[in-house]
């Protein structure tokens, strides 16, 4: 995701409008006696958007413009901010070193991969965490913070979490994070009718995630 991704932000202001949300790909075969048999064609669910929602003014429709054309169309991935899920607790709560458990120590490895867990008791769904926001990351090991720089060391770019030295045997791992979703556009063509937008209608930005 290096030479194709830019670790730029779709602007805020227009992001924070957005609506859009996590997608599956199920098929169902229906039999004759009317039971279901069901499967799932994709292991991870993949969100999609439309950035256009939050589009208000020419000002911001500019903005989306150029950050389009910098991005070549579909060709370049960026960040994007979700508002309904860009922490790793709640998104109303600051993140917690205690937020998210991410693996057990075994006394030799020293990097582990940023997740998230939805759900509990039934089927757990753990998502990659590969663009968390630098700075935010807390980190703990059997429930005591670490210091960041000086005990571990995470990849922005990645969510690729490294320790200075491997934890223990059974130490419990857990971090806290802000993130944003790697995404791109999923179409070539912005097709803006100014007359239109000026009526109050909403110029299409579809954008889809990039899964790591």
């Amino acid at each position: 995701m290096a030479s194709d991704f830019h670790e730029v932000r779709f602007p805020l202001d227009v992001s924070l409008g957005s609506r859009g949300g996590p997608v599956r790909r199920t098929d169902i075969v229906t039999l004759a006696s009317g039971r279901e048999h069901r499967n799932s064609r994709w292991a991870q669910s993949r969100r999609r958007y439309d950035a256009g929602l939050g589009v208000r003014s020419i000002d911001a429709l500019h903005a989306v413009i150029a950050f389009f054309e910098e991005r070549r169309g579909r060709l370049t991935g960026f960040r994007f901010r979700d508002r309904t899920d860009w922490r790793s607790g709640q998104p109303s709560k600051e993140p917690t070193p205690l937020d998210q458990r991410i693996g057990t120590g075994d006394g030799a490895t020293r990097s582990f991969q940023l997740t998230k867990a939805y759900g509990a008791s039934y089927a757990p769904y753990q998502r990659t965490i590969a663009k968390p926001v630098g700075g935010t990351v807390r980190v703990a090991l059997n429930g005591v913070e670490q210091a960041v720089g000086s005990a571990f060391a995470c990849d922005p770019t990645t969510g690729l979490l490294t320790f200075t030295a491997a934890p223990s045997a059974g130490a419990a791992i857990t971090a806290g994070y802000a993130f944003d979703v790697p995404v791109r556009f999923d179409t070539d063509e912005l097709d803006i009718d100014l007359s239109a937008f000026d009526a109050g209608e909403i110029p299409k930005v579809p954008l889809i995630e990039i899964i790591p």
